[in-house]
């Protein structure tokens, strides 16, 4: 039996009042839910797979000490009452014990929480919220199909703050139609908050989405890649001004003790339930992932079998490069004998290029730059054979 270990734990809520155009998440309107798979039913579900997935894990030969890290994604958890999200959290500790110091965040839009849910939230054992900003531009949030109103975020921050809860902000730049004033203005109301933690993820266009369909009619104009890295070194300059270091080449949090740690222990290839439909599960190299439909879900779940859709044990080599594309984009980086040997000579050409830290490199880890981590996709393609 292996025991010892830290568990991560992700639950997926896949209910949003409204699908945005740029979306390619596994998310659904209640108009798109078939029977079974309704919101007030889904607590129970998860609940039950949570309880099938600790029996096949001890099948397995696998034991958790502790969960370390909580994270309630979507979708828009917050579209549940506060007192769903705190049930299935408090049947979780029934499982298999929180660490004392447990980090459990909900995902949550501005519009989606109220002084009362948060503070019930807290009561539950939630410690973090991280809303859904996206923007404080209301041109830019019409054309992310975004329904909230930008004054609402810093309320929603106060009452986060007032139930306390850490508190970290979402932002997504590259929108078609957006300017560089537009960045700053969303990022420095974003710092304005007072947030411990900031996410800005370069927009990525999916080739199934709404706002896709709308680039192929020319209706929008794609992003440009240098008007893109102009933004992200705008960023890069507000968020250190204000005292929040990057950790993640699209994360700063103000503090090394305020950093997501679900979010890293995904970087860092640790173990994690996905609970949910369309979840991913994670243990030990074997990966899995769940059918995705919630009355699919709902129906495999009533029959007493996980709602595994698939999985594949992930070879030794693949692992390795997975590592290497996730942990080089972190600040702490990645040791260098992990990097192979016939892409090891590229670590000195990168240093060269000014995408690797000199000194990081000199004592054993490759460590991106600022101008490296624009660049991050690059880099690693050559260090991966």
């Amino acid at each position: 039996m292996a025991s010892g270990r830290n568990l991560s734990v992700y639950i997926h809520v896949p209910f949003c009042a409204v699908r945005c155009g740029y979306c390619d998440f596994n998310t659904y309107t209640a108009t798109e839910l078939g029977g079974g798979g309704s919101q007030a039913e889904y607590p129970r579900n998860a609940m039950a797979e949570m309880d099938l997935t600790l029996a096949d894990d001890r099948a397995a030969g696998y034991d958790y000490d502790r969960v370390s890290t909580v994270f309630f994604g979507g979708g828009t958890p917050t579209l549940l009452p506060a007192d769903d999200l705190v049930a299935m959290l408090s049947h979780l500790r029934t499982l298999i014990p929180l660490a004392e110091d447990a980090e459990v965040t909900t995902e949550a839009n501005p519009d989606s929480v109220s002084r009362a849910s948060l503070s019930r939230l807290a009561d539950g054992g939630i410690t973090r919220v991280s809303f859904g900003m996206q923007s404080a531009v209301r041109s830019v949030l019409a054309t992310l199909d975004r329904t909230h109103d930008p004054e609402r975020v810093p309320q929603a921050v106060a009452w986060a703050r007032e139930a306390g809860l850490d508190v970290s902000l979402d932002l997504i730049y590259g929108t078609p139609g957006e300017t560089l004033a537009d960045v700053e203005t969303s990022v420095k109301s974003a710092l304005a908050c007072g947030v411990d933690h900031m996410s800005a993820y370069s927009l990525i266009i999916e080739g199934n989405t709404a706002m896709a369909r709308q680039l192929r009619r020319g209706e929008l104009e794609a992003p440009d890649p240098d008007d893109m890295a102009d933004k992200y070194e705008l960023i890069e300059d507000l968020a250190t001004a204000d005292g929040l270091s990057w950790y993640e080449v699209s994360n700063w949090a103000r503090t090394p003790q305020q950093r997501s740690r679900h979010n890293l222990a995904y970087w860092r290839g640790g173990d994690w339930w996905g609970i949910g439909p369309g979840a991913h599960r994670h243990r030990d190299g074997l990966r899995s992932w769940n059918v995705k439909h919630p009355s699919r879900y709902a129906r495999t779940l009533a029959e007493g079998t996980l709602p595994v859709a698939d999985s594949e044990q992930v070879p030794a080599e693949d692992r390795r490069v997975e590592r290497i594309m996730l942990e080089l984009r972190i600040a702490d980086g990645l040791p260098v004998e992990t990097v192979p040997e016939q892409t090891r000579g590229m670590l000195e050409v990168h240093r060269e290029r000014g995408h690797l830290d000199p000194a990081a490199l000199a004592a054993g880890r490759a460590v991106l730059t600022r101008r490296g981590r624009l660049l991050a996709d690059a880099v690693i393609r050559d260090l991966v054979p």
